[in-house]
């Protein structure tokens, strides 16, 4: 079982470690990316409480965390659907900076049964093997319009990301998910060990400042492009996702399926796999 630390976590912990170079070795000190559990609990006014979803992060925007996970999974769907976020507070207990509750503005929860998970999830494999795309079918659209990006902006794209990735340069051990605007200005970037969580503290910010939906921005990720990366893409209406490596098929049948713009591969050149008409060569 999970210990939730009842001190605030930093997104990196401090370690001693041996560096071998040819014959040498020698002591030094480093940082790791922190990856610590957190709890996601939904509560409703009449004070029933039901934890949803336990997943490994990097500490930080953690409410974001929370509010992007339940809007990704359609258990809500607007920012006033939401009272209030905080860190858990047991009675006669300190700040248990690891489980988040979430109020609804709500006398009850939610059915929850269509998104059943009593799951504890590693950082890597975000929420996996719920959606179906018939399912996707029935909550989401196929996307229409959308910016038209000039191929020759996007290899920039990711020296824009790395510039800005304070964690990733003291770390080495993060993802990084990034929303562009058309011109490539970066709009937010959020950082986890985990990329689903990045795109999930994206669309947390976005739900929380009013932005949704994402229809005029470009989403980067440092990764592969997976099912689940597409599904949360469109969960925000965003048009176009680019991925700095390789995407599953799933993903490029969910792109294709819903008219999603999908980059991969993203070098000094990059592969179209879906909706190409977004890209102006």
């Amino acid at each position: 079982m999970f210990t939730f630390t009842k001190s605030r976590p930093k997104a990196k912990t401090p370690t001693t470690l041996l560096r071998v170079e040819g014959e040498r070795a020698y002591p030094r000190s480093d940082y790791l990316a922190t990856e610590e559990p957190l709890e996601i609990r939904l509560v409703a006014q009449e004070g029933e409480v039901r934890t949803v979803a336990v997943t490994m992060r990097t500490p930080g925007h953690d409410f974001e965390l929370a509010a992007g996970f339940l809007f990704a999974e359609g258990i809500v769907s607007h920012r006033e659907e939401i009272r209030r976020i905080s860190y858990c507070t047991p009675r006669g207990e300190a700040q248990q900076y690891n489980v988040v509750s979430v109020v609804l503005n709500a006398p009850r929860l939610p059915e929850l049964a269509p998104f059943e998970r009593h799951f504890y999830t590693h950082s890597a494999c975000g929420v996996c093997g719920r959606a179906s795309l018939e399912g996707l079918h029935r909550r989401f659209r196929p996307l229409q319009g959308g910016p038209i990006v000039s191929a020759h902006l996007l290899p920039d794209l990711p020296h824009r990301l790395l510039a800005r990735q304070a964690l990733f340069g003291a770390t080495g051990g993060l993802h990084a998910a990034a929303l562009f605007d058309p011109e490539g200005v970066l709009l937010a970037l959020r950082e986890d060990v985990g990329r689903h969580n990045a795109v999930d503290k994206l669309l947390g910010w976005a739900l929380l400042e009013g932005r949704l939906p994402l229809s005029e921005c470009l989403l980067l990720v440092s990764g592969r492009a997976s099912f689940e990366l597409v599904q949360k893409a469109l969960a925000g209406g965003v048009p176009i996702l680019v991925a700095l490596s390789a995407p599953s098929s799933l993903a490029v049948d969910l792109a294709r399926a819903f008219h999603l713009t999908l980059v991969g591969f993203l070098r000094t050149g990059f592969n179209l796999y879906a909706a190409p008409e977004r890209i102006r060569v």
